[in-house]
C-alpha cells in the first residue's frame, strides 16, 4: 500500500515521522487540484513525492553550512533562538505569545521549525540542549 499526506500543517517534523512512518507523500490540502491528482498518480506508482516547500526547506537545511564555531544555534534566527530560550525557562506556547507579543501560530511556528533545525524530539529535548549549550544559564 502506498501512502500520501495531505495536510493542513506546513512543518517539517510532521513530514519527517509520516515519512518514517512509511509514507510515500506529502502534500499540503491546499495544493491545486492538478498537482494533487499528479501527486497521487506518482505515488500511486511508486515514486516519493514531497510539497514544493517541503522540498526547498529540506535541501537548504541539508545544504547549510556546519557552524565553524560549534554553536549548535547557529542554524536558528535570531527570533527562533530567543523562543528556545523562553522553553528552556519552563514557559508555554501561550506565555511565549504574551511576552514576545506575537500570534499563537508564529509562536507554534517558531518552536516548531528550532525542533526541526536541532532534530529535537520535543519540548523537553530543546530545554535540554538549551541548557547543555550554554543558550540560558542556571540562575
Amino acid at each position: 500500500m502506498r501512502i500520501l499526506i495531505l495536510t493542513t500543517f506546513d512543518e517539517d517534523h510532521y513530514a519527517i515521522e509520516g515519512l518514517n512512518a512509511g509514507a510515500s507523500g506529502f502534500l499540503l490540502e491546499n495544493t491545486d487540484p492538478a498537482q494533487l491528482l499528479h501527486g497521487v498518480r506518482v505515488v500511486a506508482g511508486g515514486e516519493e513525492l514531497l510539497s514544493p516547500g517541503l522540498t526547498r526547506r529540506l535541501i537548504a537545511r541539508m545544504t547549510k553550512p556546519a557552524a565553524v564555531d560549534g554553536d549548535v544555534f547557529a542554524r536558528l534566527t535570531a527570533r527562533e533562538r530567543e523562543v528556545v530560550a523562553l522553553v528552556a525557562q519552563g514557559m508555554s506556547n501561550e506565555e511565549i505569545t504574551r511576552e514576545l507579543v506575537i500570534s499563537p501560530a508564529t509562536t507554534k511556528t517558531h518552536v516548531s521549525r528550532a525542533l526541526a533545525e536541532l532534530d529535537a524530539r520535543d519540548r523537553a529535548h530543546l530545554v535540554a540542549l538549551a541548557h547543555q549549550n550554554g543558550l540560558i544559564r542556571p540562575h
